[in-house]
């Protein structure tokens, strides 16, 4: 029964986000462009990838949207081809950021986003439901930001999350004549803090931007609901409340702008995702007894993006990217509980700006490459695609 209660399901992921339980989409733009933005997006969305660049916005710039996700991901036990799927969930993470610029070397903003979410619905009859069954997740990101341009070649900028995490949780329980379930919902707050820079190396030609987003933990805390529990284990198995401390990654990211026409630029990213913090994972429950840590023994992590912008007219704006993002999680602790698999992915998009307003469209299909597990008694191998659709609207004043 322990095992059964190591509710790791808190972080159930999808497909439509970066490997783990990243995410990465808040704008159409960097969308489209393979989410190569560190050294490229120069508007109010630059405080979720790029503190520094802030101050590429000229006055006031605003960005608001949205985007949604389509995804897939299947797990095939070893030695047969009984695959199953997860059900295709929408989620739909919003962004919104809003710069102003002070004067000609300070700007402030305020940013809303979503740098981590999940989701999970396994089918009923999935053969490891105790394991993984239904979850969604969500850290989100208040981010008030201050960029300085310290030199007529270097900008420098910082800011501080208050961030708001939110979890809810399905899960199936086995009691070999019968089945139960326990239903978990818990929050929390904290606190996380992000810095970046910009350095001209070239003259109108190449850029360099840094950015690196600090590690946040989170206490969660919230109730367990069990229902369809036998006589014999309901002074066990009664609700209770719940507690679970996370540690969520930091990362840094590098990037180069290249821009050999006024129509023309390319962008490249470098991000080290830090999740070797994620050693294992542990909901605390009133009753001790069924308390039992899991796992995970995740790796730092490398993905690299690439992306194209070109000016069609001074109004609209082509795009294309691509990207890897490798899986964190060691094929010996890669479960139904955390699915998850290395991803390639391939993007295009359009914008188009008609003074003070512009509407970017991004799309994103993306590939999860064939990921074995062996953990004993659910060995086999995690594979899917999934579709990202994203539209950000924008004002600036000048």
């Amino acid at each position: 029964m322990k095992k059964t209660l190591s509710l790791l399901t808190l972080l159930a992921a999808g497909t439509g986000h970066a490997a783990g339980f990243s995410f990465d989409t808040h704008s159409a733009r960097a969308t489209s462009m393979g989410f190569a933005s560190v050294a490229s997006m120069q508007d109010s969305s630059a405080i979720a990838y790029n503190a520094a660049n802030i101050l590429g916005v000229e006055k006031l710039d605003i960005t608001a949207g949205d985007l949604i996700t389509l995804p897939r991901i299947n797990f095939t036990p070893e030695g047969t081809t009984n695959t199953q799927a997860f059900d295709t969930l929408l989620a739909p993470p919003p962004h919104a950021f809003a710069v102003y610029r002070l004067n000609e070397k300070m700007a402030v903003g305020l940013g809303f986003f979503v740098p981590f979410a999940a989701g999970s619905a396994w089918p009923d009859d999935f053969a490891f439901r105790t394991r993984g069954y239904k979850a969604q997740m969500a850290l989100y990101h208040f981010n008030p930001t201050f960029a300085y341009q310290a030199h007529p070649r270097l900008r420098v900028g910082v800011g501080l999350s208050v961030v708001r995490g939110t979890v809810t949780i399905e899960r199936k329980l086995n009691f070999v004549g019968s089945e139960g379930t326990v239903e978990l919902g818990g929050d929390s707050w904290g606190l996380a803090y992000n810095a970046g820079i910009q350095l001209t190396l070239l003259d109108k030609l190449l850029h360099f931007g840094g950015q690196f987003r600090g590690p946040s933990a989170l206490t969660f805390k919230g109730n367990a609901d069990f229902r369809d529990i036998p006589p014999a284990f309901q002074t066990q198995l009664k609700d209770q409340k719940i507690e679970s401390t996370v540690d969520f990654p930091g990362s840094a990211s590098l990037g180069l702008l290249f821009t050999p026409s006024e129509r023309l630029s390319f962008a490249f990213d470098a991000k080290l995702m830090l999740w070797s913090t994620f050693e294992e994972f542990t909901i605390s429950f009133e009753d001790p007894a069924i308390t039992s840590p899991l796992t995970k023994n995740w790796e730092n992590t490398w993905n690299f993006h690439l992306g194209a912008e070109f000016k069609v007219t001074e109004n609209f704006q082509v795009r294309l990217g691509t990207a890897y993002d490798r899986a964190p999680s060691p094929e010996s602790t890669l479960s139904p509980d955390l699915p998850d698999a290395d991803r390639y992915r391939i993007a295009a998009g359009l914008g188009y700006a008609l003074n003070p307003v512009r509407v970017d469209l991004g799309y994103q299909y993306i590939f999860l490459g064939n990921t074995k597990s062996t953990v004993p008694g659910i060995t086999g191998a995690y594979d899917g695609d999934g579709h990202i659709f994203g539209l950000t609207v924008g004002y600036s004043m000048k």
